[in-house]
């Protein structure tokens, strides 16, 4: 039986498993594996349990983990490969993303594709990268400034900013005081700035448009695609504003994940195995237009050297990286809280209101969480 598979619609998240199917595939009477492609925004924010019902392989994001687990819709991975594949492949992961789909003592998802909020920039029309937050404001007087606001991403960038400054999201004040009000202030003033038309944009089109147009000379929080420095107009991405002992930025990315709705056959965790591989991960992944998780390809200098330093300018964020809460409910209450955060900033609501509103629908979402809550487990 054909297993089926489910990942996201760019070519970052697509065109490596396919090619890597069709590879399998060519020689088989039966198709080994067969992907299918949903939205970015689908991928954020569908109900795994859904996906799980329809797909025997899920691409996800972490932030899912905790409703995957409660739901019981994924086969833990520790049932599938032995304790040693399982430390080497974490060892080999670039920052926290292996860490990332661990729950209740089981690992959930293998990650195969290793992205973080980063820095983004043309360098043709801004050729230094800002070292900080007044650096980007003053940047901002002169040049096209975006943010990276569409779907979930507003109050990423909040959590991110916050996290830089050694704050990391948690317990039933979400942040502190005057780290949050500091921030929301910051972003507001650079909201009210930001060229016509962005504020809805999730990163995709963002990016898209800086490899396209003029229009947008610095973003300095949204995720790192490799496929973008490579444009004709390249992005040139580097690291995130960050104290001492601070956070990088948000981390993202994906892992693949089974779903439980039948047990995998052998061959088809081989082909997983392959692409897990450090050679896999730095040849035929990025070969393919795929993101690789393995720092081997990371520090690759050929990796590098084809896709514009991307890798090598971008390390240091991904291996501190914030790693988001996992509880149940958490992605809801994402979406939430950056459709109301969004409203705030285009309008020049009060930060002190805005704080207050998103600390209720905190709040709301903890208590409505099944299981345990990500700062009672560690």
């Amino acid at each position: 039986m054909t297993t089926r598979g489910l990942t996201w619609d760019h070519p970052r998240g697509y065109d490596a498993l396919a090619a890597a199917a069709r590879q399998v595939n060519q020689t088989r009477a039966i198709p080994l594996i067969q992907w299918d492609k949903q939205p970015l925004e689908g991928f954020e924010s569908a109900p795994i349990t859904e996906l799980c019902a329809s797909y025997d392989l899920v691409v996800l994001d972490h932030p899912h983990i905790g409703e995957a687990v409660v739901e019981g819709c994924l086969i833990p991975l520790d049932d599938l490969f032995s304790p040693e594949k399982l430390a080497a492949w974490e060892t080999d992961t670039v920052g926290p993303a292996f860490a990332s789909y661990q729950w209740d003592n089981r690992h959930w998802a293998l990650p195969l594709d290793v992205a973080t909020q980063v820095m983004a920039r043309r360098p043709d029309l801004l050729p230094d990268a800002p070292t900080d937050w007044d650096a980007v404001e003053h940047i901002a007087a002169t040049h096209p400034v975006a943010l990276s606001l569409g779907g979930p991403h507003a109050f990423l960038n909040l959590i991110s900013m916050a996290a830089g400054r050694g704050h990391v999201i948690a317990g039933d004040d979400m942040l502190p005081d005057d780290i949050a009000l500091d921030c929301l202030t910051r972003l507001r003033r650079l909201a009210a700035q930001a060229p016509r038309g962005t504020v809805d944009k999730n990163p995709i089109a963002l990016l898209h448009a800086m490899t396209h147009g003029d229009d947008i000379a610095l973003i300095p929080l949204i995720f790192g695609y490799v496929t973008y420095a490579k444009a004709a107009r390249p992005v040139a991405f580097s690291d995130t504003i960050r104290a001492p002992g601070g956070k990088g930025g948000v981390l993202g990315g994906t892992g693949i994940a089974f779903s439980a709705r039948r047990d995998p056959d052998p061959a088809i965790l081989d082909h997983i195995e392959y692409l897990m591989r450090a050679d896999t991960q730095a040849g035929f992944i990025p070969a393919h237009g795929g993101q690789p998780s393995a720092r081997t390809a990371w520090e690759n200098p050929d990796v590098n050297a084809a896709s514009n330093t991307f890798y090598r300018d971008t390390l240091a964020t991904a291996e501190h990286a914030l790693l988001r809460p996992r509880f149940d409910g958490f992605p809801a209450f994402t979406n939430a809280a950056a459709a109301h955060l969004r409203m705030a900033l285009t309008k020049g609501h009060d930060d002190g209101a805005t704080l207050t509103a998103l600390r209720d629908l905190w709040r709301d979402a903890r208590a409505r969480a099944r299981g345990d809550l990500d700062d009672e487990r560690t």
